[in-house]
């Protein structure tokens, strides 16, 4: 029951921050923080392919609905839930992943983080800018705003773990 509390209050924490902060925020050369796959990366490993799915369409209707961005964050998130679970098979430790532990940082370790995280915010905001701007012919605006979003993005999600999610107890 525990865990449904925290993954509730992490829903309302990345979707209030996404769509009242940080889609608010105007920062120059085109570059858009986006904090919410982090919530995707954070749900259980053993959750149901059909449950997070729907988390993420649930999740980026409502930050859509708030911001006003017609589904461009519900695609996005989407695309980060269907291939989630491939990402994490590719990069799966030897013995699998512990069913009560999540893919934070304190959890799997800045190494295994980078890798996973960072290929799952990369394609989630190649995705976001392709479809804003929906021209192959601004293929180089596209990779722009995906190159310069991406670092202050991953680094907004390190900053965010490191403040607000807790530390594995020892055992």
């Amino acid at each position: 029951m525990k865990i449904v509390i925290v993954h509730t209050l992490r829903f309302l924490f990345f979707v209030l921050a996404q769509s009242l902060i940080f889609n608010q925020l105007e920062v120059g050369f085109g570059i858009h923080p986006m904090i919410y796959p982090l919530f995707i990366v954070l749900l259980p490993f053993e959750i149901n392919t059909l449950l997070l799915l729907l988390i993420a369409l649930i999740t980026g209707l409502c930050i859509d609905s708030l911001s006003n961005t017609y589904g461009l964050h519900t695609s996005s998130l989407l695309v980060v839930a269907y291939l989630r679970p491939i990402i994490f098979k590719i990069f799966a430790p030897r013995d699998g992943y512990d069913a009560n532990k999540e893919g934070s940082i304190s959890e799997m370790g800045q190494r295994w983080f980078i890798y996973v995280f960072g290929i799952l915010l990369l394609i989630h905001h190649f995705w976001f800018f392709m479809l804003e701007m929906f021209k192959w012919n601004e293929i180089l605006l596209i990779l722009k705003k995906t190159i310069l979003s991406l670092p202050i993005s991953y680094l907004l999600c390190v900053l965010l773990q490191v403040v607000f999610v807790s530390k594995p107890k020892e055992r």
